[in-house]
């Protein structure tokens, strides 16, 4: 995702904002993150039929025209969502040379390693339209856990359908093929009352060939309770321009919290929709392209361009991640 909203209001981009204005309004509450205590933590289960139908509908053709999930946050609707928009498709912009490694704005992922095949696109039927976010496999008990925003499981009140997560997506092209998911799961806050605070999703994938997710790309670490102002590295399937969805991007720096109306991490980054749920990691190796993941890419603020904002990673993620893992 892309530029989130404020706890002011949020107005979610899929792709160009549809050129619709507001749907029906929900809360985008900014309090603090709740405890763990409280409803356990929401999750949908699809069918093995659902499973099938996931693989088997998401052709290149189709991949290529998902549309960008994004959520923006302005200043005035702290409470309400906005329906998302949707635009054409731009062509990525290139840099004139090769970016530094640290600090990055955004530009493509030339270092390889490990994130290169974790990192994936993810795609969703959303309100019967097309629609993609960014996803990322950790480390789990079942091998199969892929850690994304909460708004690319469920937005609006309806659970995605037809979800895949395809690590290391290539322009069209499923490299470790298409992994569709057994259940989707998020933060009971995110459930209730779609609380950026706590816009973390996950999902379950099946088995692809006899294989799990994680013996075939691999996969990151995970930290929880870590603190603030860290050293990070953001990764992403941005599809709205200046980008198409084609290329891995990145994002580099010191990353601080949110001084405004969330408890979120926030880093200079200019990616755009599609990259919500792409992975902040901390400790990253340049060299092996490994680190532990803290934090998701969840929204922008329409009236701060260039900086990403993403959930801290608390116990309420926590025991999303150990429900996840153990499913």
């Amino acid at each position: 995702m892309r530029r989130h909203r404020t706890a002011a209001g949020i107005l979610l981009a899929v792709g160009a904002l549809f050129a619709g204005g507001l749907l029906s309004p929900g809360a985008a509450n900014a309090a603090p993150p709740e405890p763990v205590s409280g409803p356990s933590v929401a999750a949908r289960t699809a069918s093995a039929a659902e499973q099938h139908k996931a693989r088997t509908f998401w052709t290149p053709e189709r991949m290529r025209a998902a549309t960008p999930l994004d959520l923006l946050l302005t200043p005035r609707a702290a409470k309400r969502l906005r329906a998302p928009e949707t635009g054409g498709r731009s062509t990525t912009v290139e840099p004139t040379a090769a970016p530094a490694s640290f600090p990055q704005a955004g530009g493509p992922w030339t270092g390889g390693g490990t994130v290169v095949s974790t990192s994936g696109r993810v795609f969703f039927s959303f309100q019967g339209r097309t629609a993609s976010c960014t996803g990322n496999a950790v480390t789990s008990q079942n091998s199969s856990t892929v850690i994304t925003a909460g708004h690319c499981v469920k937005y609006q009140g309806s659970w995605h359908t037809n979800w895949v997560f395809v690590p290391g997506y290539n322009n069209g092209n499923a490299p470790y093929g298409q992994w569709a998911a057994a259940k989707t799961l998020t933060t009971p806050q995110w459930e209730a009352t779609e609380d950026i605070n706590n816009d973390v999703g996950a999902a379950v994938v099946a088995p692809l060939n006899g294989q799990k997710l994680t013996s075939v790309v691999g996969a990151q670490g995970v930290q929880f309770n870590g603190g603030y102002n860290k050293k990070m590295y953001s990764f992403g399937f941005p599809a709205a321009a200046p980008y198409d969805g084609t290329k891995l991007i990145y994002c580099s720096g010191n990353s601080a919290k949110d001084f405004l109306f969330t408890q979120d991490h926030s880093l200079g980054c200019n990616m755009t929709g599609g990259s919500s749920g792409g992975p902040w990691l901390t400790d990253f190796s340049e060299t092996t392209g490994t680190g532990l993941q803290v934090s998701v890419n969840s929204f922008g603020y329409v009236f701060l361009p260039n900086t990403m904002f993403g959930p801290y990673f608390g116990d309420v993620a926590k025991a999303l991640y150990e429900k996840a893992q153990t499913s």
